[in-house]
């Protein structure tokens, strides 16, 4: 089959003819249909100390896509109502868990002391066939076509960032409009927030958050969070911020910019560390959270409950992919990426 893989240590990656897996006991084999680029599959081409410290090539990459499950291994549950069926197409969470730490067997899944991640501590996806858990994988309806199923790996972190503090009625500050911070931009709107403003240095990325349901796009290379505020008629800081960019500078002005009391949901990683106004944190009592990846299971609940529920929030979370590639040419496909330009790639491997 298939497969673009990190052959060895160092930058670059290859498209190669590498064997089929086969299902073991309790796994699944699919087909893959579509797949979704990441900064994560950028750090690993780079072969940046991050990555170098991550994996142990060779090894197939990629863990966000959508596909059509071909075969059940030994021990694969098949009832009716639960269970799996060759046929069925789905996406999957690609954090792979122990089951056994104490965050495990308390259901707190998402936060196991041992995961192993798809794509950078085994096999991926950027291939014709992968191999997953079946405990991995998330059956999608009919009405989920194989782009949005493909997104539902950064969906879940929009929607797991921005549901973590309630929605309705609050004015919400987003720092960094990637295609995560676009699909918050969405989430937020569709969860009922009164103002959504939304913070980058791309134009073009802006542009993506207002055709979403921002309300103002707000480039900080040219403009001050605390205009845009003005601009709005906002007589108070933010409620909610979802900060999406890891920028020690969003982090300063956003807790500049917040009200006595606000949340913050962090899910954009920095470089390294930094610095911030830990005072203002304490005496105007706000609260911050950091986030990583999906709640397991309940954010894919929400994710697959709200896109059933909402053509609208379905068509805006499908607007944020701007560039689709077929397989073989995966270095346009991680050009696009690298540009910083547009929203999400997808790469087909139907």
């Amino acid at each position: 089959m298939r497969a673009l893989i990190k052959p060895s240590a160092g930058p670059g990656l290859e498209l190669a003819d590498v064997p089929e897996p086969p299902p073991g006991p309790g796994e699944v084999k699919i087909r893959v249909l579509r797949a979704g680029l990441c900064g994560t599959d950028l750090h690993i081409e780079a072969w940046d100390d991050w990555a170098a410290s991550m994996l142990e090539p060779p090894l197939v990459v990629g863990h966000e896509f959508y596909g059509e499950i071909v075969e059940l291994g030994e021990g694969v549950p098949t009832d009716e109502r639960y269970g799996l069926q060759v046929g069925q197409r789905c996406s999957v969470e690609g954090h792979v868990v122990c089951g056994v730490c104490r965050n495990c067997r308390a259901g707190r899944r998402h936060m196991c002391v041992r995961t192993s991640n798809l794509g950078v501590n085994r096999d991926g996806c950027f291939a014709d066939f992968v191999v997953v858990p079946h405990s991995n994988v998330w059956v999608q309806p009919e009405l989920i076509d194989p782009d949005l199923g493909a997104v539902f790996d950064p969906l879940g972190n929009a929607v797991h960032t921005a549901l973590s503090f309630p929605l309705e009625g609050e004015d919400v500050l987003i720092t960094g409009a990637g295609p995560i911070g676009v699909m918050a931009a969405a989430i937020a709107r569709h969860a009922g927030a009164r103002y959504v403003v939304v913070t980058d240095v791309s134009e073009s990325r802006l542009q993506l958050a207002r055709s979403v349901g921002a309300d103002l796009g707000v480039d900080v290379s040219r403009e001050r969070i605390a205009a845009a505020q003005e601009r709005l008629g906002m007589t108070e800081g933010f409620d909610v911020v979802l900060e999406m960019s890891g920028n020690p500078r969003a982090m300063a002005e956003l807790i500049d910019n917040c009200t006595h009391g606000a949340k913050v949901a962090m899910l954009g990683i920095p470089a390294e560390p930094f610095a911030i106004d830990w005072g203002k944190v304490i005496s105007h009592m706000i609260t911050l959270k950091g986030i990583y990846g999906r709640e397991m299971y309940e954010t894919w609940y929400k994710m697959t409950a709200m896109l059933q529920t909402s053509g609208l929030l379905r068509d805006r979370v499908r607007s944020v992919i701007t560039d689709r590639f077929p397989a073989d040419r995966w270095q346009d496909a991680f050009a696009a990426a690298r540009s910083g330009q547009g929203g999400k790639v997808i790469m087909d491997w139907s």
